[in-house]
């Protein structure tokens, strides 16, 4: 209880000295006001409910590294954000034309002839996941092949067929 206790006074008293550092630091990183204001806040929330012993050494560099962590995960989130919302807005344009009818048959053409550049295992196994849906898992016990070397085609099949649909559209 008296350790808990010296760790809060510790924690509250960086917070006192070092909050305006921290958010001018966190701020620079984020630019959003509001977002810097919840990283930094976090930060606190995080060092409070943590089990680390701190000390006034420790403290400084342990805020820095939570912050830093923090303002990665905002970003990694503002990422996957902004590529779903770009996928929500492609799936709601429900006017179709007809050069993006003509453009899906010629990727699609273009996919078909990139797997036949593959090997007969590497083709089934391929087609198994893109057109029925599998799961390697339940590709490896219809096929009853072990489960990494269908891992493995798969991955090797996907490239190849990339690496040919990128040299076509070029």
């Amino acid at each position: 209880m008296k350790n808990q206790e010296i760790k809060y006074s510790a924690i509250e008293e960086y917070y006192r000295k070092h909050f305006d550092d921290l958010r001018s630091f966190v701020g620079n990183k984020v630019q959003y006001s509001e977002d810097a204001d919840d990283i930094v806040q976090n930060v606190f929330l995080r060092l409070l409910s943590s089990d680390n012993i701190l000390t006034q050494n420790t403290l400084d560099n342990l805020v820095y590294t939570i912050a830093r962590n923090l303002i990665y995960d905002f970003y990694r989130h503002r990422q996957s954000v902004n590529e779903y919302m770009g996928y929500i807005s492609l799936k709601q344009d429900n006017s179709v034309s007809t050069s993006s009818v003509y453009s899906i048959r010629e990727i699609h053409e273009l996919v078909e002839h990139g797997m036949a550049r593959l090997c007969e295992s590497q083709r089934k196994i391929y087609r198994m996941n893109i057109y029925d849906g599998l799961a390697v898992s339940e590709i490896s016990k219809t096929l009853n092949m072990n489960y990494k070397s269908v891992e493995n085609k798969l991955g090797t099949a996907r490239k190849e067929v990339r690496r040919y649909v990128a040299k076509m559209l070029a």
